[in-house]
């Protein structure tokens, strides 16, 4: 049923007071600062805002479902997820169904904060995520209505919204109206405290709007569910997050997987581990989906389909009692793929982590697996079938539910003591996924560029003796910085040939893998003085180097990079066709 209309503040009033929560079933929060600040401009012109959908959950019901607070500060990294909330025995709740966004965003911009990393600061620095508060300018309209927006909203720091020596103080904190018991002698004193009543009626008819739209005008249309029945609730939930930024799938299947969890927190469980396996290495970027497709393929579910259907009580439950061993396969499955070199800047797809667990799970491999001598072979072999599956084009694209299917079947089948990599590259085959390269598809991964997630992949395959467990960057031979037409010019480098010099620059032909800090010791210095430096400790060993990278052919001048490059580029061309085995 529809309930009477209300102001904004008495609903956030209700959030406070623990009466109003957010079911499991809800995503994160994921609105940004500028849909927030348009938000408060919806309200302050008397703009709908949308009806909202409630839910009444009894008191008999409580023990049934898990339910989150809501989030007042928001922090990016410490703090960007919502908090389990504890209902007090025989207390009923209302929960929100459809409006979470924005009763979070309007809760954020009258009660709390927001810190998000900033444009060129790293995650660990301390300063990267300044605390900001939502301002409303008193003093004029936006100068920039990109956002279509008729006030000027903005978060700022404490300092960035200071007043200026010698002018009024002309941001107002949004939360600043809730301290305000009237509006008239309120709003007029603010008015004369910072300075602006000697300039024109606009503060006050701005502050006045804003007041108005906290605390007189009922923006808050909502229709409550009464129904107790959760299938029916779920229902209608689905129904009403079809629109608008659309609920995805593992979204969904984790709040349902969170409210049928007796022991454990799904939410948080797969928060955490998320967090933890893409910070293992150079960083990844597995996603939710990632995760819980891994929690159906190891629960050993018959059907792997990522579907509401496979997540019944029974394997969802299933799912909680193995999550310890699950937990444990991924982050080894993911430890191993560091150890290969790869990262999320040159993985193409994240799916091989869900095989890889699952064989890690079949043979019980602890994380001695990683380093141990006795495994180095069979290491060798996993590292290059997922190196081949993620350089052929189409492997981990459509039909994935399947591929895990077979893969899984494959291993269960042929891998209890050992990695199967060639029944696993026959049951691809046999699914129109072959790992098998053509010549054509060789001269392809040849023409790769500097930049291309690819490339690194290509390198590590070309190059095995490397390791990847240090840190590696991919490194031109010749430096970038020596063909700016200017330089190539001073150089002698002929007018006809400067466009070929630079199309090469960056071709695959032209790299290799250097450590980080041997890559940090060349910088721009040309190959030929790069080799005969001191970091080559004798002959013996820059002779090695230079075998080992195909660097043969190096020119002592810039001049002669074209006749390298393609010299190089044939031996990488026979260096990959034995590789791959043809």
């Amino acid at each position: 049923m529809f309930q009477p209309p209300v102001p904004i503040v008495k609903v956030l009033e209700r959030i406070h007071k623990s009466e109003y929560v957010l079911p499991a079933i809800q995503r994160e929060f994921v609105w940004s600062t500028d849909q927030i600040c348009r938000l408060f401009d919806s309200l302050m012109r008397g703009y709908p805002i949308g009806t909202f959908l409630f839910w009444n959950v009894e008191a008999a019901n409580i023990e049934n479902f898990t339910f989150y607070d809501f989030i007042t500060d928001y922090h990016e990294k410490d703090a960007p997820n919502a908090s389990p909330k504890q209902i007090p025995v025989a207390h009923g709740v209302t929960a929100i169904l459809d409006g979470q966004q924005r009763l979070t965003a309007l809760n954020i911009g009258l009660y709390g904060s927001h810190a998000e990393r900033q444009a060129r600061k790293w995650q660990n620095n301390p300063d990267a995520y300044p605390k900001k508060y939502l301002y409303l300018n008193l003093q004029s309209a936006p100068t920039d209505d990109e956002l279509g927006m008729a006030y000027d909203f903005r978060f700022l720091t404490e300092e960035q919204a200071a007043r200026v020596d010698g002018q009024p103080d002309g941001w107002f904190r949004v939360r600043d109206v809730l301290k305000f018991q009237n509006s008239g002698p309120a709003i007029n004193g603010e008015i004369n405290r910072r300075g602006l009543a000697a300039f024109s009626d606009q503060p006050f008819h701005i502050l006045w709007s804003l007041y108005k739209a906290v605390w007189e005008t009922p923006s808050i249309n909502a229709f409550l569910v009464e129904s107790q029945d959760s299938d029916m609730v779920l229902d209608i939930f689905v129904r009403v997050n079809s629109g608008g930024t659309a609920l995805s799938y593992s979204d969904l299947l984790l709040s349902m997987t969170t409210n049928q969890w007796t022991t454990l927190d799904a939410r948080e469980e797969v928060q955490n581990l998320l967090s933890k396996l893409n910070d293992i290495g150079s960083g990844f970027s597995f996603s939710k989906d990632d995760v819980l497709k891994a929690g159906l393929v190891l629960t050993e579910i018959g059907d792997v389909g990522f579907k509401v259907s496979n997540f019944t009580r029974q394997n969802v439950i299933s799912m909680e009692e193995k999550w310890p061993r699950i937990r444990e396969s991924l982050q080894i499955a993911a430890e191993l793929l560091s150890s290969f070199g790869l990262s999320e800047q040159s993985m193409t797809a994240s799916s091989p982590v869900i095989p890889l667990a699952y064989y890690v799970n079949h043979r019980g491999l602890k994380a001695n697996y990683l380093t141990s001598s006795e495994s180095a072979a069979d290491r060798a072999k996993v590292q290059l079938w997922v190196v081949k599956s993620l350089m052929k084009r189409g492997i981990w694209g459509s039909g994935l539910d399947t591929l895990h299917g077979r893969l899984r079947q494959t291993i269960k089948q042929h891998g209890p003591t050992g990695f199967p990599i060639e029944e696993l590259e026959t049951a691809m085959a046999n699914m129109g996924k072959s790992l098998r390269f053509e010549d054509s598809e060789i001269n392809e991964l040849l023409d790769l560029e500097y930049g291309k997630k690819r490339t690194f992949t290509v390198l590590a395959m070309l190059y095995p003796g490397l390791d990847l467990t240090k840190s590696h960057h991919i490194d031109h031979i010749f430096p970038r910085s020596r063909f700016y037409r200017k330089r190539l010019t001073q150089a002698g480098v002929p007018a006809d040939q400067i466009d070929d010099f630079a199309f090469k620059c960056n071709g695959i032909a032209n790299l290799q893998l250097l450590p980080g800090t041997a890559n940090i010791e060349k910088q721009a210095m040309l190959p030929s003085e790069w080799l005969t430096g001191p970091h080559f400790t004798s002959p013996e060993k820059r002779t090695q180097y230079v075998l080992d990278n195909d660097l043969e052919s190096v020119p002592e001048s810039i001049l002669g990079f074209l006749a390298f490059f393609e010299i190089r580029r044939q031996k990488l061309h026979e260096r990959l066709k034995m590789v791959l085995g043809l």
